[in-house]
Parts: C-alpha cells; structure tokens; sequence
C-alpha cells in the first residue's frame, strides 16, 4: 500500500475537546502531513468560529469532522487503536514510543482501519478510554515537563505517521486477519457475561477483573479467528451449564 493510500485509513480521535483553537490546529496538523480523517468524542463547542481560524486553509478536514457520542463508537471497525499517555498507567500494556508506535500504525493500515487517539486538554484520557485502545503511545519529552499541547501533539504524530507511510516497515500481522474493535469488544462482553453466570465474577465486588484481562489480552493482540475459537469455547461451556 502507498503511502497516501495508508494514510487515508488512519483516523485522528479527540476526546471530549475543551477548546475549539485545539480541533482547528489539529486539522491545520493533521492537513500537513496528508490526513483527513478527524472524529470528535463529545466536543465542548463545534463547529465553532475559533475552530475555523485555527485551522487556516484545512476548513475541509473539519467540514468533513464526524461527531460522535462515545470514543466506541469512533473506534467502530477499525483494527488498530493507539491512545496517546502522558504517564504510564497501572494495568495498561506497555507503552510504545511515538516513532515506533506510527510505525506500526502504518504497518497495519494493510489490514483495515487505524486510530491515533487523544484526550481532553486537562485531564487527558480516563482509564476507561485507555482501556479502549490497544497500544499506549508516549512522547520522550522531558520528563520534568512532558505536557504538549494538543495541537503540538497531534501534529507530532502526524508526521511520525507520515513518515512511516512514506517508508513503510514490515506489517505486524503475517498469519492472519487481526480482529476489529468491534470483534474484540464483543468477545470482552461475551467474557464477561460468562464470568459472572459461572459464578467466578462478581460484578459487585470486581477486584478490577476486567481491567487485567484486557490488559492480559491487550499483550497477545487477537486475530479474527482467534476470537471465533475464543467465542465457540466460551458458548460450549456455557451450554454445559
């Protein structure tokens, strides 16, 4: 896949945005390097004159920006979610820098659709969102002053994206098709619901359960198949029950 063809599958996510200056110099941003795809999670205020400013002459990515009501239904049937962190969480997976996370990103644009995602401009993603995506990403910023302005951040990224798409590197997936977000996220419920039918999960008394098991899949990276497999035991046992 080219390089322009990679980027077009690759979607910017911001999360409930504070302040439209920042959803204008992400488009600006995100023009430079070649996206267009912008998806806003619950924007304070869009569209918005100061967002137009902002974005110069890239009004056509913010005219084209979907709104939407939940960071699911952003990441609805892409592959590849990486969430931007600016410190690392307990019970996330590991955290990937920014140039190698970009190259993965452009890697599995072969396979389907790929999210950047970025939080609110004060308090950054919730645990709940990080939980959503499967790579944290970190800047290697100065670690006595690490925090970047959204725009600053996404203009980073995408131009680590771009370069990845320009000089691609080998795709992470070799042996099969990896599964969407939605497939994942179905299989998590399914899990879930089995869980606490056996017994084994008490959804009252979590213990963050559901935290580790996403992380500990998080790790492995699930292909398609490997969740039908996953699906198929999980109704067999049930239907022992």
């Amino acid at each position: 896949m080219n390089g322009a063809a990679a980027l077009d599958r690759i979607r910017i996510v911001l999360t409930r945005t504070s302040h439209p200056g920042n959803i204008g110099a992400a488009a600006r941003a995100m023009k430079t390097m070649g996206l267009g795809h912008l998806v806003l999670v619950r924007p304070e205020s869009f569209p918005d004159p100061v967002a137009d400013a902002r974005a110069s002459g890239a009004i056509d990515v913010l005219e084209h920006a979907r709104v939407v009501g939940s960071l699911e239904e952003a990441l609805h049937g892409t592959v590849l979610a990486c969430a931007l962190t600016a410190r690392r969480r307990e019970l996330a997976t590991p955290a990937r820098w920014a140039h190698e996370a970009a190259i993965e990103a452009a890697a599995t644009t072969a396979a389907g659709e790929v999210a950047l995602v970025f939080g609110n401009e004060t308090s950054g993603l919730s645990n709940e969102e990080l939980a959503l995506c499967q790579v944290p990403v970190m800047v290697p910023a100065n670690p006595a002053y690490s925090s970047l302005n959204l725009g600053a951040a996404v203009q980073l990224m995408c131009y680590e994206l771009r370069m990845a798409a320009i000089a691609p590197g080998e795709a992470p997936y070799q042996s099969g098709q990896p599964a969407s977000f939605d497939e994942v996220e179905g299989f998590f419920g399914h899990l879930e619901q089995a869980m606490i039918g056996s017994g084994f999960h008490d959804p009252a008394n979590p213990r963050r359960l559901m935290a580790r098991i996403r992380r500990m899949f998080g790790r492995i990276r699930l292909e398609r198949e490997e969740v039908g497999i996953l699906r198929g035991l999980l109704a067999a046992l049930e239907r022992k029950t």
